[in-house]
């Protein structure tokens, strides 16, 4: 061998990176204990950055371009060398190669239930995954923060190393946002680019790289807060309660008490509206005072031949004896009257009958 040929094989006289991967991020050009001459060729091909460090501090960074190795060129580096009038002799120092492409369809998800503070069902715990799109931006920092010195820089040691980090910050400005749940699980595509404002400067300014979209695919909650859900969702889609309970009750005449006749029928659809009117103003309206304990909903008085209902306290009062014996009566059959749920309702007819036989 020559010794121009074995100079040849000491020095670096090109430098580049052919990439034919599509999941390296980051590569350190292989040197081989070898020396970078005066004049050398550095070669960055598009969405590539090149990075060098001399003796564990950063130097300087090439962006897409062919370059000629001189000082020039390479200012902090002639710096940290001590190059003040140029240098001509061969110099060693690392090469990283970082890949600044957009990465997309990377997953991410919560290991643990997020804890939010939500305006409708108080602490909520919710898990959460889906996907994001990243790339690099800030070289230094993500060399510094992610990569290290690793030789090649993949992306799935990216996931290992950042899933729980950009779950972190997802955590963080889902809880910041105070988005309620039930908005959170129904807009989903609105949810990632209104969190995208808050992710990115905690993502770039700590790891150096950018998130240029981030997906929600699904929030869950507990079984109990999504049946909570589904009774909400159940009441807005019947509407005015109380429409609805006249509406029952108008079917029910249609086809006609059982046992009862007219009057049967008529006591129902009494029962039945002032069970509706109770539950409305359960639901929305706004009490002035608050109900004494064991008190009876108003007796309804209607015309058109519809009787008044009682109930069990008041034809206690009307017969002088203990609302215990009222309902033992009733239970009997003795005295005829309705049970809606656990309560019962008599009608004035009823009572009558059962004071004159």
């Amino acid at each position: 061998m020559g010794l121009m040929d074995y100079l040849k094989t000491q020095f670096l006289e090109i430098i580049q990176w052919q990439d034919d991967s599509r999941d390296t991020i980051s590569w350190r050009f292989p040197d081989e204990d070898k020396e970078i001459k005066r004049g050398a060729q550095l070669i960055v091909r598009e969405s590539q950055t090149a990075q060098f460090i001399y003796l564990g501090q950063f130097g300087d960074t090439f962006g897409p371009g062919k370059y000629s190795l001189t000082t020039d060129n390479i200012p902090i580096l002639s710096t940290l060398k001590g190059w003040k009038y140029g240098f001509e002799s061969p110099f060693k120092a690392d090469i990283y190669y970082v890949n600044t492409r957009l990465f997309t369809g990377n997953k991410w998800g919560t290991a643990n239930p997020i804890m939010l503070r939500d305006q409708d069902f108080g602490i909520v715990r919710a898990r959460a995954y889906g996907t994001f799109d990243f790339k690099v931006v800030d070289v230094k920092t993500f060399l510094k923060e992610v990569a290290g010195t690793d030789h090649q820089f993949r992306l799935d040691e990216f996931a290992d190393t950042m899933r729980s980090r950009i779950v972190s910050v997802f955590t963080d400005a889902l809880a910041s946002s105070k988005v309620p749940v039930l908005d959170v699980a129904s807009r989903y595509s609105e949810l990632g680019d209104a969190l995208l404002p808050a992710i990115n400067p905690a993502v770039t300014s700590k790891y150096g790289i950018e998130i240029a979209s981030f997906i929600v695919e699904n929030v869950s909650v507990p079984p109990e807060v999504e049946q909570a859900i589904d009774k909400r969702s159940s009441m807005q889609a019947i509407g005015n309660l109380n429409d609805y309970v006249k509406f029952q009750m108008a079917e029910a005449m249609g086809k006609g008490g059982e046992g009862g006749g007219m009057a049967n029928t008529a006591a129902q659809l009494g029962a039945g509206l002032a069970m509706g009117q109770q539950m409305m103003a359960a639901m929305g309206a706004q009490q002035t005072t608050p109900a004494a304990a064991g008190a009876v909903p108003p007796v309804i008085s209607s015309a058109g031949g519809i009787p008044e209902l009682l109930g069990t306290s008041e034809v206690a009062k009307v017969l002088g004896v203990s609302e215990a014996d009222v309902l033992a009566t009733l239970e009997k059959g003795d005295l005829k009257g309705k049970k809606i749920g656990s309560t019962w309702r008599v009608t004035r007819t009823a009572l009558d009958e059962f004071l004159k036989s």
